[in-house]
């Protein structure tokens, strides 16, 4: 072999390992690069799975707001009483007290969007913003207005207190009428006793009686939905029928009052009879105790004292020592697999 040949074969060969080199590595490179998308794949999946999962275990099936959790007591903390339940499609008000359409409008809900209420009694405190609910539907807004009749469900003299509200707004809902073209204007009463009174899309509202002294009739709803259960007790003492329709509740939303400390006297007869008919924080420890609800909420907080004085949760816990919340406007509790109050 001539030296310039050799030369040549001595060059073939050393360019032909490099190239091999080359194709080794990059083969190796592509190796990595499609074990590393198969690692973040697989790591995506996981995380997705995770997610999944943890969105099944959080998933909520009722929401409750507590948009008023006062009393007759003026208060601008704690207006009127009332609740929102928002269950699968539905909203479901019940009560509407002193500025529950504002409330309503702080979780941007405007009052078209509600077109079911339920009325535990007919107390001014718990009725008095109804025609509010109904007639600020009319108002032109874009996040709904109510196109058919208020469903109202409420007990014996529901119907006359509807009828004579609309009644009193006359000249305003037909001026609204005539002027606007307005809807949802108008009001379907259910007169109500106590038992099953409304189905729909797997919601089951129950209506029980409560004891609210002279207050006649006066009542309670438990709120079913997918094994899920919210009770408000509406306005009452000790009842043994809250707590046959209330055990084992998921929420109890319950109705309190202090009109003085647990050693002092009354201060009036006036005083002595409105505790007769509401409910003590003892005596509310003594019904958490028979109903056992994994999470109770003080809603209609009536306190003749200073607020911090009334120590309310903390005579409640002397007797029950489960989960004890006092509720304040606008706090929300989300009804799942776990009972938890949102932030």
């Amino acid at each position: 072999m001539k030296r310039k040949d050799g030369w040549l074969f001595v060059i073939s060969i050393i360019s032909f390992v490099l190239l091999m080199g080359c194709a080794s590595d990059a083969s190796s490179d592509n190796a990595e690069k499609e074990e590393s998308n198969q690692v973040e794949a697989s790591s995506s999946t996981s995380e997705t799975n995770e997610e999944t999962e943890e969105e099944v275990e959080n998933s909520v099936d009722m929401k409750v707001t507590l948009l008023g959790t006062g009393s007759p007591v003026l208060s601008m903390e704690r207006l009127g009483n009332s609740t929102l339940v928002e269950v699968g499609d539905e909203r479901l008000l019940f009560d509407v007290g002193r500025g529950a359409a504002l409330r309503l409008d702080q979780i941007d809900i405007s009052p078209g969007m509600i077109d079911k209420l339920f009325v535990t009694h007919l107390h001014h405190d718990h009725t008095v913003g109804f025609a509010d609910l109904l007639i600020t539907a009319a108002v032109p807004d874009p996040r709904g207005n109510r196109e058919g009749d208020l469903q109202v469900w409420g007990p014996e003299g529901t119907e006359n207190f509807v009828n004579s509200t609309i009644q009193a707004f006359e000249v305003d809902i037909n001026t609204r009428k005539q002027v606007e073209g307005a809807s949802g204007l108008a009001s379907t009463v259910h007169e109500i006793e106590e038992g099953i009174v409304y189905e729909n899309n797997g919601v089951e509202v129950i209506a029980f009686n409560v004891d609210h002294g002279p207050m006649k009739p006066a009542l309670g709803y438990r709120i079913n939905y997918k094994g899920r259960s919210v009770v408000i007790s509406g306005d009452t003492t000790y009842s043994e029928n809250l707590i046959k329709h209330a055990k084992d509740a998921d929420l109890l939303v319950q109705e309190v009052v202090v009109v003085k400390g647990p050693d002092e006297e009354y201060q009036s007869e006036a005083h002595k009879n409105i505790e007769a008919y509401h409910t003590t924080p003892e005596q509310a420890g003594e019904l958490f105790k028979e109903i056992d609800p994994s999470l109770a909420v003080f809603t209609h907080i009536a306190t003749f004292l200073p607020e911090h004085e009334a120590t309310i949760v903390d005579r409640t816990k002397a007797i029950y020592d489960g989960e004890v919340e006092l509720g304040e406007d606008l706090m929300s509790i989300e009804v799942g697999e776990e009972v938890t109050i949102s932030e």
